[in-house]
């Protein structure tokens, strides 16, 4: 590595959309750090570079802390973070036991607030600053029926986000990808076979589901120099957003 290049920290970044995200910052040259608890069951490649995987449990502040330091101390800079670890199960609220809901809202919004706070230490006291990118979701920006701690933790998420870019402004700039329904290697146990892929999709004015490498695209985008005046942004990544259920219901019958 030059002491040039980026180096760029992804949380949850080995599988899934935070896969592709770190597979599209290698692409783009920096040098990258995926975290998760577990490593990941392949590496994380492309171009010819392969992302280091170092474990983390982002729900601990204080391990949180000592690992943005260490990779600090390693790399001699940390150039940007993409908060992308989170996800839920399915679940009513009235089905749910408390200490699941409250487990999701601390994987959401408190590890993503102990990543950036970290973070924060390490950019602050860089020339160049630094860039944190929140991976939302639009089950933030709706009602969310059998995600409602997840909805409730990324609207949170959001919120802060915009707070934070004011606060930690100058030196750190904070944007939000709003995402939408994207396709992973675990999109079955979401939505079925392939027919139960495509019948979601249809429901996307794009027709079609984003792919991780689309998400990497934006957030390459937001941490790079021609994002260098946007901060305290949403990008909504939803391929038109969803289509209102009123509008079919209006059109059955024309």
């Amino acid at each position: 590595m030059t002491d040039t290049q980026q180096v760029v920290v992804v949380t949850g970044g080995t599988r899934g959309v935070g896969a592709g995200i770190a597979r599209r910052f290698l692409a783009a040259g920096a040098h990258v750090v995926v975290c998760a608890r577990r490593p990941p069951d392949k590496p994380v490649e492309a171009a010819g570079a392969e992302a280091e995987f170092r474990p983390l449990d982002l729900r601990d502040a204080d391990a949180a802390h000592a690992f943005f330091a260490q990779v600090a101390a390693d790399h001699g800079r940390l150039d940007a973070l993409v908060n992308n670890a989170g996800g839920t199960p399915f679940g009513l609220l009235a089905d749910t036991p408390p200490a699941r809901q409250a487990k999701i809202v601390e994987l959401n919004l408190l590890a993503p607030l102990y990543a950036s706070l970290a973070a924060r230490e390490v950019m602050r006291a860089q020339e160049a600053g630094g860039s944190i990118t929140m991976i939302g979701s639009v089950s933030g920006t709706r009602p969310s029926p059998g995600s409602g701690p997840y909805g409730a933790a990324k609207a949170g998420l959001a919120n802060l986000a915009r707070t934070m870019a004011v606060e930690w402004a100058p030196e750190v700039r904070v944007n939000t990808v709003v995402l939408g329904l994207a396709r992973t290697e675990s999109a079955h146990l979401h939505y079925g076979d392939e027919e139960g892929v495509a019948a979601v999709a249809r429901t996307v004015p794009l027709g079609r589901l984003a792919t991780p490498e689309e998400v990497g695209d934006a957030c390459v985008f937001l941490a790079s120099d021609a994002a260098g005046y946007i901060s305290g942004a949403a990008l909504h990544l939803h391929g038109g957003g969803e289509r209102p259920a009123f509008l079919d219901a209006a059109t059955a019958n024309h």
